[in-house]
């Protein structure tokens, strides 16, 4: 393990063209030879709901990257995704291929492009699908303090964090909701409704990731992630659509959906999102 020294941070809030109303990643652009003990307790410490930290790429990647929440590692998170690669750039990275970035994670390699100034991934498959067993349904039915009947969908949507959705008649629904997921400690979930018709926007989404040790989370890239694979493979979407999500905390978070053409709804999607830094310089580590 080697000796704690300055490394270049950047703390970039990302999924809002507003500063500061979306949702921050603390990025570690040089986390070489950083222990896995050291990464953890400066994830407690900053105490956002992600971490990332960045090393030198392998032979197809720009870079490798590791994520930590407050309680644990994850294998892929959406939102600092987006802006690790927003930070890598700013910080003098050049993409071995013009406008795309690959990312390296215990997922897979992730492919990020940048189009209009904004970075959208391509989401990464899931690891499980299908509908969630009635217990559990049952448990996340209390949790979220509504009556069976009013779920008019679910599914596990879980490209590595461990997501269930469930998708309820409206987003006034979703707003309203006051869930208390207590005796659920290890649960991870989406809740989606549909705006009015005529919104500018398709969705609202809430994500409670409890499991990951937070409560709610602002503006969840890889929730959007696999909530738009599901629904768009099932006809129950469009090819491209906007959700909005982080309004019960005061955040004015806008996920970007497009699925590139294939047949039966299997093209693939990209989540992309407005990136800003907001803190640059150096941590001790």
């Amino acid at each position: 393990m080697s000796a704690p020294r300055p490394r270049t941070f950047a703390q970039v809030d990302v999924f809002s063209e507003t500063p500061l109303l979306g949702n921050p990643v603390a990025v570690v652009l040089d986390a070489d030879g950083l222990s896995d003990r050291t990464m953890a307790a400066f994830a407690r410490w900053t105490n956002l709901s992600e971490t990332a930290f960045l090393f030198p790429g392998g032979p197809d990647a720009d870079y490798r990257w590791r994520v930590f929440t407050p309680e644990r590692e994850l294998p892929f998170a959406g939102h600092p995704t987006l802006g690790s690669a927003h930070a890598w750039m700013e910080h003098g990275g050049t993409p071995r291929v013009s406008g795309t970035v690959v990312q390296d994670c215990a997922a897979g390699l992730v492919e990020l492009r940048l189009t209009d100034g904004r970075f959208a991934f391509a989401a990464p498959p899931t690891v499980r699908s299908g509908p969630i067993a009635d217990e559990l349904l049952a448990d996340v039915t209390r949790a979220l303090g509504i009556d069976r009947a009013e779920i008019l969908d679910h599914q596990w949507v879980d490209n590595g964090p461990g997501w269930i959705a469930v998708r309820l008649a409206s987003a006034e629904r979703v707003l309203a909701l006051e869930p208390d997921f207590t005796h659920r400690p290890d649960v991870m979930v989406g809740v989606l409704g549909d705006h009015p018709a005529g919104s500018p926007h398709r969705y609202e989404i809430r994500g409670f990731a409890v499991g990951a040790g937070i409560v709610e989370d602002p503006v969840t890239g890889s929730l959007n992630a696999s909530v738009a694979q599901w629904l768009i493979r099932t006809g129950q979407a469009p090819a491209s659509y906007t959700a909005t999500q982080g309004t019960r905390l005061g955040r004015a978070g806008v996920v970007h959906i497009h699925a590139d053409p294939g047949s039966a709804g299997d093209g693939r999607v990209w989540v992309g999102g407005s990136c800003t830094t907001v803190i640059r310089g150096t941590v001790t580590l």
